[in-house]
């Protein structure tokens, strides 16, 4: 077990490390935050198709079941409620995920633009 978490840490680290196109800090394309319906609005340090081969073997190493391009984002953390819409700031991708619970991944995200 502690080999998969350790495995699973090292592959985030790679991910953190790929280039992707980004959302936040209203630089793209992406649902106004204000209309985010699927949970709290985030700032993940990098994010992607969950098919893709960064995210693809860390959730299998999670066990975690996730077909298709459904976007993932990892190393998120909530932005303040009071930030959004009023000049927050996420210098990397702005997420609204359905899946929030595991520790490393959120699941389900949708890109949105903060300063609407």
């Amino acid at each position: 077990m502690q080999f998969k978490i350790i495995s699973a840490l090292a592959l985030a680290s790679l991910a953190a490390a790929t280039a992707l196109p980004r959302t936040g800090g209203g630089g793209g394309g992406g649902t106004p935050a204000s209309q985010c319906s699927t949970g709290p609005v985030q700032c993940c340090t990098d994010g992607g198709k969950a098919s893709s081969s960064v995210f693809a073997p860390i959730l299998a190493l999670l066990g975690l079941n996730v077909i298709g391009d459904i976007l993932v984002g990892t190393g998120c953390a909530d932005v303040p409620v009071v930030g959004v819409g009023s000049g927050a700031e996420c210098n990397a991708f702005a997420y609204c995920c359905e899946d929030n619970s595991h520790s490393l991944i959120s699941i389900g995200c949708l890109p949105v633009i903060l300063d609407l």
